[in-house]
């Protein structure tokens, strides 16, 4: 046996969700080591959150009525009934007396200031300014750093699974290049979205998708993985950043990107969209005009800017500086002047399914868990209602992590990965991944053509086969996030293709044939 480590359970991910999925194993007397890649704390999709996180307040099953019908009827009935029933508990445990996290007051005492975004039905919705995610995240962190029992490893990257015989016992983790097994009783996936696969996404630069693929690769069950939800209000700049938050392989993404998510309370607060000739043009699409679902608004936007060259978000009906300073001091850093509107277009947001899992976590492997993005609860269906995901991350996190405790390390024989043959080409990750950026945004996008993702999946299948050609006898960061891209890249072809029915994010437009230039 090779130099190895081991823990009572293994979280991979540092996010809302891994970090409660740690919580509640450390509860249990379980000793827990999180890996994540990102480095403190802007890595972590939950860190970049902005509206807030939903509660049931006194009217759970108006709660339950709002995802449901969000989600266009296709959410799993028994697992709202999880999250609606868990959540103020979850919510006051964990932020209110585990973390004492500061969430905005109405002005009037120590009154919370719940307010109101998409398709809710009421306010219930808990924030900090526009910036919720981070005032969660890092107090989090900090706690379990503090923890005795828990061990946060930056920087760190989980290539495979080790599994064997429809059990996982661990996984092959990478750090300052030096690839070791991690044995583990339990295994949490909480890697996040998928956002690096689109040219334009709100989320952080590592999502690829890391969890779904090495889950997939071992045999779990994945679900829905057609339901690729597009945030409609995404800042765009300037025509340089419109087209790409990124430019191939060389830009880099940060805080200063060109593009950044207005929060849908902006919506919420009586912010209108207007097209590129003034006319505010949502009750047209929908009755609940801006506040409609987040499906309905993306491909409004979409169809607005296509035919009148852009969309503004007008914030003149509230005191836009006020309310949300955080947003406007962005808007001022990338030279966006919020009182004549904010230019905005739909970005790859998030990811409605993934891996199958059932109300506690567990996947269809043994041992195998999986929460916040990267599973697949039911609680979404086809299209999330706004500020579910932080509370879903919490609530099954910490009923993965409770369940995932007290099982026994069982170390077998790691997958040997190979490293003997030349270093990659500088720019072949880039370049692969700049190919298959292309794909998902002109066939998987915010809409498909049928007759288009058949060419989508043969795309994808050849992209993934010339990558796994070099993972055979190559190991690295780069090229593992690149197999698991592509994996995960090809689900979303073959989910997308294998769904004829046009429902919430999975929305299917035949496109018109090219017009012959001949006489």
């Amino acid at each position: 046996m090779t130099d190895h480590d081991t823990s009572d359970v293994l979280v991979v991910g540092s996010g809302i969700a891994g970090l409660a999925a740690a919580l509640g194993a450390v509860r249990e007397g379980s000793d827990v080591t999180v890996a994540t890649k990102a480095t403190r704390p802007e890595g972590a999709s939950s860190w970049w959150a902005q509206g807030g996180i939903a509660v049931s307040r006194d009217h759970p099953e108006q709660f339950k009525e709002d995802i449901i019908a969000a989600s266009d009827d296709t959410a799993d009935p028994d697992a709202v009934d999880v999250l609606v029933e868990n959540a103020n508990d979850a919510v006051e445990d964990v932020l209110l007396e585990t973390l004492d996290v500061e969430f905005d007051t109405n002005g009037s005492g120590d009154d919370l200031d719940f307010t109101r975004e998409a398709a809710h039905s009421e306010d219930r919705i808990l924030h900090v300014d526009a910036a919720t995610g981070k005032h969660i995240h890092v107090p989090f962190l900090n706690y379990l750093d503090a923890r005795d029992g828990v061990e946060i490893m930056d920087d760190t990257a989980a290539l495979e699974l080790i599994r064997h015989e429809g059990r996982v016992h661990g996984a092959m983790l990478e750090s300052d290049g030096e690839v070791t097994p991690h044995y583990a009783g339990s295994v949490v996936l909480a890697t996040g979205g998928i956002g690096e696969l689109y040219p334009r996404t709100t989320n952080p630069d590592m999502a690829t998708g890391d969890g779904i693929a090495m889950a997939a690769l071992a045999g779990a069950d994945v679900e829905d993985m057609e339901y690729v939800q597009f945030h409609p209000t995404v800042a765009v700049p300037g025509e340089a950043q419109r087209a790409s938050k990124r430019s191939g392989e060389t830009a880099e993404q940060d805080d200063d990107s060109g593009v950044f998510l207005v929060s849908e309370a902006v919506r919420g607060e009586g912010g209108l969209l207007r097209n590129g000739e003034g006319e505010r043009f949502m009750p047209d699409y929908h009755a609940d005009a801006e506040l409609a679902p987040r499906d309905v608004v993306a491909r409004a936007v979409k169809a607005e800017r296509e035919a009148t060259g852009e969309v503004l978000l007008d914030v003149s009906p509230l005191e836009f500086a006020a309310e949300f300073p955080g947003l406007a001091r962005r808007c001022g850093d990338h030279g966006i002047d919020y009182e004549q509107g904010i230019p905005v277009a739909p970005a790859e947001h998030f990811l409605c399914g993934g891996v199958s899992v059932d109300d506690r976590g567990r996947s269809t492997l043994d041992r195998l868990y999986a929460v916040g993005e990267c599973s697949r609860t039911g609680v979404h269906g086809a299209n999330r209602l706004a500020s579910t995901s932080l509370l879903e991350g919490l609530v099954w996190g910490l009923r993965a992590g409770e369940d995932a405790a007290g099982k026994p390390v069982d170390p077998i024989e790691a997958p040997d990965l190979l490293e003997r043959d030349p270093d990659l080409p500088a720019r072949f990750a880039g370049d692969k991944m700049h190919r298959l950026r292309r794909v998902m945004d002109e066939q998987l996008g915010v809409e498909r053509d049928p007759a288009e993702l058949g060419k989508a999946m043969a795309l994808l299948r050849r992209l993934k086969g010339e990558v796994d050609a070099y993972v055979r006898t190559r190991t690295s960061r780069s090229l593992y996030e690149l197999r698991h891209a592509s994996v995960t890249a090809l689900l979303v072809a073959r989910h997308a293709s294998e769904n004829t029915e046009s429902v919430g994010t999975h929305n299917l437009v035949e496109k018109a044939p090219a017009e012959s230039s001949a006489d």
